[in-house]
């Protein structure tokens, strides 16, 4: 699959938030960060603007859901008009069931890892998975530097991903910008959430069309890449 680009509205104008869908209008999917206060110490928005949002675009939404009980609001996100979601494991009671639940919705059912949660415990869930993202700050807060330490797990989370033959994608969320996007992507990682590396430059559709050529270049120069 070629590298994605997932602009994060997390660092867009939440006043024009219509008008900032279009301003990338070229990314492969645009990345709403739902936060309540409670899982992490920050709060965003939720279902209203997600529905809204998803009627004012043709780019489809990745919500990222840093919530308590996403047992209970994952699926909602599916009928607001969330085409991927994504919920945090360590939040999840029953993440088995809440994948298949999202999937028989008809979204891309993804799961979360905060930085000091390892993958290898949830190897046996990956196949009722669509996506795994591997946060490379810790949720929150946008703007955050890029954690280097998430390297090796981005690269273990890779081999997981080859040893089952499994089509899912792997996602990076965190400090993601043209000078760390190209180690993310030689690591393993093709689907990649960008805020204000996006939203902060002066053009942004082009700031994401760079991002992607980088990432390009950079996964198909990699040793997982050659034999995928």
């Amino acid at each position: 699959m070629r590298p994605q680009i997932n602009p994060s509205i997390l660092s867009a104008d939440f006043a024009r938030l219509a008008d900032e869908a279009e301003a990338v209008a070229g990314a492969d999917w645009l990345h709403v960060d739902v936060m309540d206060n409670h899982f992490v110490p920050n709060l965003t928005l939720g279902l209203p603007v997600v529905e809204a949002l998803g009627k004012a675009t043709g780019t489809p939404l990745d919500c990222h859901l840093m919530i308590e009980d996403p047992d209970r609001w994952a699926p909602q996100y599916v009928d607001a008009g969330a085409g991927s979601v994504t919920f945090h494991v360590e939040a999840a009671a029953a993440p088995v069931r809440l994948a298949r639940e999202i999937r028989a919705k008809g979204a891309r059912a993804s799961m979360a890892l905060k930085p000091a949660t390892p993958v290898e415990p949830y190897e046996d869930l990956l196949p009722e998975l669509d996506m795994l993202l591997v946060m490379t700050v810790e949720p929150g807060f946008g703007g955050q530097a890029f954690l280097d330490i998430m390297l090796p797990k981005i690269r273990r989370t890779r081999e997981l991903i080859a040893k089952h033959g499994l089509e899912m994608w792997l996602q990076v969320d965190g400090g993601v910008s043209a000078s760390t996007i190209e180690r993310c992507a030689e690591a393993g990682a093709d689907v990649f959430v960008a805020g204000s590396a996006v939203y902060g430059a002066q053009d942004p559709a082009e700031a994401v069309r760079r991002l992607r050529e980088q990432a390009e270049t950079a996964a198909a120069a990699a040793a997982w890449a050659c034999g995928h």
